[in-house]
């Protein structure tokens, strides 16, 4: 009897630890359609790429209150469509836009991105993250500057 229950036991053990979670599986065809389409797709070859013009922008010397924007160019170079899913900056006075349909390869877009430098006196340096169906999954865009102070008066 005690053989039976430690077999019993052994398999409830190895079936509950495999690693074929069908949730994981799921998330991973949300997150990149050729798995959808070809779950033996070699992914990494088949992703889309975001190839930026540049990634990092100097504002250059700003007076504080400016209100300043910019455009980060990107082109899919991937095989598959680039679905970005968000873009968050390191500070409220950054606010980055994206497109919100998918990009299709060979296609160009723009993170869209403004910056209040109203009471952000002396350098700075924001991160804005870009998450897309890429791999790696985020990308890192930079704008820094310096804000010098407003001696106008009023």
């Amino acid at each position: 009897m005690k053989s039976i229950f430690f077999i019993l036991s052994s398999l409830f053990f190895i079936t509950s630890c495999s690693n074929s979670n069908p949730e994981k599986a799921q998330g991973n065809l949300v997150t990149n359609p050729v798995s959808a389409s070809d779950p033996n797709a070699d992914i990494a070859g088949e992703a889309p790429i975001m190839t930026f013009v540049e990634n990092i922008h100097n504002f250059g010397t700003l007076v504080d209150g400016e209100v300043v924007t910019h455009k980060f160019k990107f082109t899919n170079t991937g095989k598959t469509a680039l679905i970005i899913s968000s873009a968050s900056a390191s500070c409220g006075c950054t606010v980055p836009s994206y497109p919100k349909t998918p990009i299709q390869p060979g296609e160009e877009g723009a993170i869209d991105v403004e910056f209040n430098s109203s009471g952000k006196v002396g350098a700075f340096d924001k991160n804005i993250t870009i998450t897309a169906n890429t791999i790696p999954t985020q990308f890192y865009l930079v704008i820094r500057g310096e804000v010098k102070p407003n001696n106008t008066t009023k």
